[in-house]
């Protein structure tokens, strides 16, 4: 009996540890979610954006090429006698060059010029035969063979006259050539041969070569893909395009120094084809040289405006994140100040910031830092980035 009383009573003992330990566990549960609950919401950094027509500007890589280049070659024979340059100056269009020998062209021109007072002393005979006949046909005098014949040497004479002039104007336009002239303005480079050296008409070397550097042309590509994408907005009003008759801006800087070029230029041309190979198409824009700081050949980065676009806004490149599929979203902040993920449509980049014009409202905040501290759902304790300091990661 007292066996069995020993037994009921352990267990109504064990019974009891086991309730207070399950409230012990059912206490110190609660108590971690209250902690839970307690915890302050993560500081974080926003901006405000709001939508705006922003312009669009295409950054591409591009070279400067001359905008006249002329190599300059004899167009007659003969020997060099003077040049009369110095090699790199700057020349003007017109300015001599070269003088070759002129004896033989001043001799050519001599003989022409006899041939045709020859010609025309014949042609003065001819014509006074021909009208002595045209009076004599009337009283039947001469024959009408006779008379005709008189006016085929008439002709005939005026055909020599004609050639005969011919003659001197070749002659006088070939004296003219032994003085050798710049075509185009520039500046003159490296002169391949010196006085005493025999030149040939047309002869392959050139002479020398001018390159004329103000204005300079810059040629600068850009993927056909996204120039399409560019009328394409235009043409269904989402961009804006540059008025008509106006040139569109072009605006340079130098790869080798990093400075912005001080003039700005007019977009001339673009071509009408995709290049096979690369796939991108060639624009051409001139810039003013007047210090020929600009050289053909040197490497440069344009900024082409190519449009506007309404109702975009900017955002801070570092608020921006990528899925695994490269869709891009941002953290908004919500009225309740708790965290949301925005997928946006990006339209390019401009500066620091992405255009985007698809996935924002006005007034959204947008988190620029605190971002791996925080994730949709949870609260947050918002603090407003203004000025310059969006641009820079906030300190902690």
């Amino acid at each position: 009996m007292l066996s069995v009383r020993s037994c009921l009573k352990a267990a109504s003992l064990a019974a009891l540890v086991v309730f207070v330990a399950g409230c012990d566990s059912q206490k110190d549960g609660d108590n971690a979610a209250a902690q839970q609950q307690q915890a302050p919401a993560t500081q974080v950094n926003f901006v405000e954006v709001q939508p705006q027509t922003i312009g669009l500007v295409a950054e591409l890589p591009g070279r400067t090429v001359a905008y006249r280049k002329a190599d300059v070659r004899p167009q007659v024979d003969g020997i060099i006698q003077e040049r009369n340059f110095t090699e790199g100056a700057t020349v003007k269009a017109g300015q001599q060059l070269y003088q070759i020998d002129q004896s033989v062209y001043l001799a050519n021109v001599d003989a022409a010029q006899a041939d045709l007072a020859r010609a025309r002393a014949t042609l003065d005979q001819a014509t006074k035969t021909r009208a002595r006949y045209d009076k004599l046909i009337k009283t039947q005098a001469v024959s009408e063979q006779t008379r005709d014949d008189a006016i085929a040497a008439e002709a005939q004479a005026k055909a020599s006259v004609a050639a005969a002039r011919a003659q001197v104007d070749t002659a006088r336009i070939n004296l003219q050539y032994t003085t050798v002239t710049a075509p185009i303005p520039g500046k003159i480079g490296a002169s391949s041969v010196t006085e005493g050296a025999l030149v040939t008409a047309n002869q392959e070397m050139a002479l020398a070569t001018i390159t004329q550097l103000d204005p300079i042309y810059v040629d600068v590509t850009q993927a056909g893909g996204r120039l399409m994408r560019i009328k394409q907005g235009i043409d269904s009003g989402k961009i804006k395009s540059a008025p008509d008759g106006e040139g569109v801006d072009v605006r340079l800087m130098i790869d080798s120094t990093s400075d912005q070029y001080s003039h700005i230029g007019k977009l001339q041309f673009s071509d009408v084809t995709v290049n096979e190979t690369t796939g991108t198409v060639r624009l051409r824009a001139v810039f003013d040289n007047p210090d020929q700081v600009l050289l053909p050949g040197m490497f440069v980065r344009a900024f082409v405006e190519q449009g506007e676009v309404d109702n975009a806004y900017l955002v801070p490149q570092r608020a921006v994140m990528r899925r695994p599929d490269g869709s891009a979203y941002v953290y908004t902040i919500s009225s309740d100040d708790k965290v949301e993920a925005r997928a946006l449509t990006i339209e390019q980049s401009k500066g620091e910031d992405w255009i985007v014009t698809k996935g924002l409202n006005p007034g959204d905040r947008i988190i620029v830092d605190g971002l791996q501290l925080v994730g949709p759902g949870k609260p947050v304790k918002p603090v407003a980035v203004k000025g310059d300091d969006s641009a820079k990661p906030a300190s902690r």
